[in-house]
């Protein structure tokens, strides 16, 4: 157990505090599938923990549940889409609902990959470096400028949807198909050749790294949310290092606008050591493959004391 990291004293003991509670989940996104898996993992921890907690289904449903004045506050477990991307948190804001996780800037930035990196650069945050594609951009040329390998996704698609790996020339063609089929601006984004990191943040404070070592040597959907054979090392690293890579996610998140709680996701480049700022997620998976949870029971928080620590933000 990691000793030298202490979450705050628990703020509330009564679940009645909280009111009734929209555990939102499932929506339309690309996520939809992930969120629902997230969402009823919630919905049983707080419930278990005495919570009124009510399942809710997208955010038409949130709505006639607002306007009825069904509900007292939100845990947001919609992933991608509406949920993230500052629709949602804009909506609450306006029914004075509180809800877990960032705020609308927050939110709405970290959902776009570029802005965010335009962000981190301007703050001297380090990330690997980028080109935006828009929409009918000569992916091949822009390849040739930043230098293979590269990634190419989606500026707002989150869980590795829609992500093509450029290693050759012989891939642009299948990176072009991608860009095609997604239709909207793209991502192009040098390859770091290394470790992959993730930290959680819960409030003030950065969990414990997690190393992630996929057999396949690619942490993409299925290494995700699928297979049973991907490590999580946690801490992902040890000692200064390790104190290093908790300050940057915390400060690269807080640059971004976020608050609450989420997740940075870090490489860190095999030749020399060197941190780089991929993205923030400001509403992490809730699923038994999910990097959150396992770094918050590293400090002895379980999850549904997880839960209720998020919950305890509303308030």
């Amino acid at each position: 157990m990691t000793t030298t990291i202490a979450l705050p004293p628990v703020r509330l003991a009564d679940p009645a505090a909280f009111g009734r509670v929209a555990v939102l989940m499932g929506g339309s996104s690309s996520e939809r599938d992930v969120s629902l898996d997230s969402g009823r993992n919630v919905l049983e921890a707080l419930r278990s923990r005495g919570v009124d907690a009510h399942a809710v289904d997208g955010i038409p449903a949130l709505v006639d549940g607002l306007v009825h004045g069904r509900f007292d506050r939100v845990f947001n477990i919609l992933h991608g889409g509406d949920g993230e991307n500052g629709v949602l948190q804009g909506l609450l804001q306006a029914f004075e609902i509180p809800c877990t996780g960032s705020g609308v800037l927050g939110s709405a930035l970290t959902m776009d990959k570029i802005r965010t990196k335009q962000v981190w650069a301007a703050a001297g945050l380090s990330t690997p470096r980028f080109v935006r594609l828009p929409p009918g951009a000569d992916l091949r040329a822009a390849a040739m400028e930043l230098g293979l390998p590269v990634f190419v996704k989606p500026s707002c698609e989150g869980s590795s949807v829609g992500v093509a790996r450029v290693e050759t020339e012989a891939d642009i063609a299948a990176a072009i198909d991608v860009a095609r089929a997604y239709g909207g601006e793209m991502l192009m984004e040098q390859m770091v050749i290394g470790d992959e990191l993730t930290v959680g943040i819960l409030g003030d404070v950065a969990l414990p790294s997690i190393r992630i070592v996929p057999k396949g040597g690619w942490y993409d959907y299925n290494a995700k949310y699928v297979a049973e054979d991907t490590q999580y090392l946690c801490p992902g690293l040890e000692g200064a290092d390790e104190a290093t890579i908790r300050t940057l996610a915390l400060e690269a998140f807080r640059a971004a606008g976020c608050s609450g709680w989420g997740r940075v996701d870090v490489m860190r480049a095999r030749a020399d050591g060197q941190l780089y700022l991929l993205e923030v997620n400001t509403a992490p998976g809730m699923t038994s493959h999910s990097l959150v949870p396992k770094a918050a029971r590293q400090l002895g928080c379980e999850f549904d004391a997880l839960c209720w620590r998020i919950l305890e933000q509303t308030v």
